[in-house]
């Protein structure tokens, strides 16, 4: 395993206790996420690249634009939690109550 793969591998963990631990804020938990894919997009795109498999830049494609989305998604969902409870704190927001 080169440094590359172990770099990528750390961050991929890093954003994995990030989600664990910080729980607080929606933006941090959207960035942690945020930080998982772009590790496991970039994982897959350096295996893709060593073993010279097209059929896993697909997968690395899909993985991307997903990312995309979740992102977008959790944004439009951050500013209309934020505008509905003035806040972001997740322990504050319980949207059965509303």
């Amino acid at each position: 395993m080169n440094i590359l793969t172990s770099i990528l591998f750390s961050l991929f963990f890093l954003g994995v206790l990030g989600v664990i631990i910080n729980r607080l804020h929606l933006l941090s938990l959207l960035l942690c996420l945020e930080l998982l894919l772009i590790s496991l997009f970039l994982n897959i795109t350096i295996w893709a690249s060593t073993f010279s498999s097209l059929l896993t830049l697909n997968y690395s494609i899909l993985l991307i634009t997903f990312s995309a989305c979740e992102a977008s998604a959790g944004l439009a969902l951050m500013v209309s939690l934020s505008r509905s409870h003035n806040t972001d704190l997740l322990a504050q927001i319980n949207l059965l109550q509303s």
